[in-house]
Parts: C-alpha cells; sequence; structure tokens
C-alpha cells in the first residue's frame, strides 16, 4: 500500500491525527482502491458510514432526492477527503454519492473490511483512531459554536420569522410553548383580548378590511410593549390577541389592561358600507398573573383564555382579572361591574 500514500497522504487525514508511525502503517495497510465509472454510486441515502474516502482522480457529488428531481448538495475534486465525520460519528448518510466522472478513490478501511473486524490486529492503532473521531467531532463543533456567535445577529432575525405571525408581526403562541421554562420570571402578566362584533365588520367590509383592522390592534399592543420596555406582544388563535410580560405585576398589569381597553375603543371607527351603518371598535379584555392568580402556567393560559371566550359571548367590551379560585365567575352584563 506504499503506493497509495505516495499518491495522496492518507495519513494527514484529521481522523489520524494522533497515530504513531506504527498506526499509519496499519491504516495504509487497510486501506484500498474503489474505481467508479461516471455515474456509479459510491454509497446511498441510508448506508451506514463504515467508512470513509480519500478522493485520488475525477470528481464526485453529494446529491439528494430523486433520480429526476436531483438537489446536488456538494462537489469534491481530487485531494478531497469524503465522509470522515460521518465515519467519526458512525452515522446513516442521509444523501447519495456519485461519480461525476470516472474517478479513483483510496478507502479506509478497505472494501469488504470494516473497523470492528480489523481493530483486534492493532488495538493500540483502532483506540487512537477512535480518539481522533471524537477530536474531531469536538472540533466541528467549536466551528459551528463560532460561526454561530459570529452570526448571532442572523440566527436572531432567523429565530423570530419562526415565530413571527406574518399576518400582524405578532408573536405566534408557538413562541410561548417553546420558550416558556426560559422566559418566566415572577411575576408575569397575562393579557388577553378580543375585538368584539368582530365576525360582524368581517362580513359588512371584507377579509382585507379585517386583516387591516388586526394590523391596527397589533400595533397598539407593540406600542403597549415599547412604553413597558419588556415583553412580547401575542396572536394567540384566530384574532385573540394579548400581551406576555414578564416582571409584572398585578398593579401594573391591571393598568396595561385597561389602557389597551381603551387604546382599543379609540380606534377610528369604519365609515358605513353599502347598508351598514359604522362600527365602532371594542375589544373584550381578560388578565391574570403568575403566580398570584395560578401557580401553573399552563392552568392560567387556559382559565384566562376560557374566561375571555366566556366574556366575549356574554357581550364583551370589558376587563376581568381571572380570579385565583376555582370555579370562574359569573359573567356580569355589559355595562355592570366586573367581579
Amino acid at each position: 500500500m506504499d503506493a497509495i500514500a505516495d499518491v495522496l497522504p492518507i495519513e494527514k487525514a484529521a481522523l489520524f491525527s494522533t497515530l504513531t508511525e506504527r498506526g499509519l502503517q496499519f491504516v495504509l495497510s487497510h486501506s484500498g482502491l474503489i474505481r467508479l465509472c461516471r455515474g456509479d454510486r459510491l454509497f446511498s441515502a441510508g448506508d451506514k458510514a463504515d467508512r470513509f474516502y480519500l478522493l485520488k482522480s475525477g470528481s464526485v457529488r453529494i446529491v439528494r432526492g430523486g433520480e429526476d428531481q436531483d438537489e446536488e448538495l456538494a462537489r469534491f475534486a481530487p485531494g478531497n477527503i469524503i465522509g470522515d465525520f460521518d465515519f467519526a460519528r458512525q452515522a446513516v448518510y442521509d444523501a447519495r454519492a456519485e461519480a461525476a466522472e470516472d474517478s479513483t478513490l483510496i478507502a479506509f478501511p478497505a472494501p469488504g473490511l470494516t473497523l470492528r473486524q480489523i481493530a483486534p490486529e492493532e488495538p493500540h492503532a483502532a483506540a487512537q483512531i477512535l480518539l481522533g473521531s471524537i477530536l474531531m467531532i469536538s472540533d466541528r463543533l467549536k466551528e459551528i459554536n463560532k460561526t454561530t456567535a459570529a452570526n448571532m445577529s442572523w440566527v436572531e432575525e432567523l429565530r423570530r420569522r419562526a415565530y413571527e405571525d406574518p399576518g400582524t408581526g405578532l408573536w405566534k403562541q408557538s413562541f410561548l410553548s417553546d420558550e416558556i421554562n426560559s422566559i418566566l420570571a415572577a411575576p408575569t402578566a397575562l393579557i388577553q383580548l378580543k375585538p368584539d362584533r368582530f365576525k360582524i365588520f368581517v362580513d359588512s367590509r371584507g377579509h382585507t378590511a379585517g386583516d387591516e383592522a388586526m394590523i391596527r390592534i397589533a400595533k397598539v399592543l407593540k406600542d403597549a410593549v415599547r412604553r413597558l420596555g419588556r415583553g412580547w406582544p401575542m396572536r394567540f388563535k384566530s384574532n385573540e390577541t394579548g400581551l406576555f410580560v414578564p416582571s409584572c405585576d398585578a398593579e401594573q398589569a391591571e393598568k396595561t389592561a385597561a389602557a389597551l381597553h381603551a387604546e382599543i375603543a379609540a380606534l377610528e371607527p369604519a365609515p358605513p358600507a353599502d347598508k351598514f351603518p359604522a362600527f365602532a371598535f371594542s375589544a373584550t379584555v381578560v388578565w391574570g398573573v403568575w403566580p398570584n392568580d395560578d401557580e401553573k402556567w399552563d392552568s392560567l393560559l387556559q382559565r384566562n383564555y376560557t374566561l375571555l371566550l366566556d366574556a366575549w359571548r356574554a357581550g364583551g367590551d370589558r376587563i376581568i382579572r381571572c380570579p385565583a379560585a376555582s370555579p370562574l365567575p359569573e359573567i356580569p352584563p355589559p355595562g355592570e361591574a366586573a367581579p
């Protein structure tokens, strides 16, 4: 196998960085040549990475997808190493490799062999190769962490877009589901609101007008977060929106809920349309504080939402605090004091 080493220095592979001369001879003696014609496969998706390759001549491409609609992920030139990281992790390939032209490669272990089979011949060298695998994985993780740190603003932007409601720019409820453990800070205020008679508004003005109204409501919520200097404006379901505000006590939560109720009512009414009269906006607002009103966040979220719907169905246009005690209170008619 000296000819192999002369043609391509296999010992320079990162996996073999800790090997002694004896270990390198072990590697060379258990490496083998593979010759591929154009279009031949080196490995397929689903194959276990039980060896890796050094490209001597030709070119190899990594492809994902069907034969008619494939996507080329990478292309290797002579001198490149193929599949060493997958081999180090003992992974299963998620794409196929095929020769883009007639190609020759060096494989370790040679075709027909596995590292497990040849390890008893030179246990120390096999152990050093495994150590090299760990070092390679560690180095790759460090590179990824450095790249992530260097592009943190870009990563944060992707994260924001993943959780952003495209219609309003508010945060989706999935954000709370995924991040609640890291953002919950006692006391945390949950304020939810639902615009009253919104179906009548959409039926009379159309869905475009409904979308525009939701954007105006979203602006009210975003402005509230800016004034508070913390928190997230949320879109929970359909036209139910609100605020999630950590480190917000009951007094501040009550003031914020009242301000939201007033600002929705202050939105410019929609003018008359056809046979429909002018439409004045109002909202049902329900708020609670964790852990004061419920020690379990999920329970508070569900109770708050249930009370919101009940109050909205009872006529809406009011502000109610989600009580600490069960069952939920009776909903008074509009205009009467909330319990």
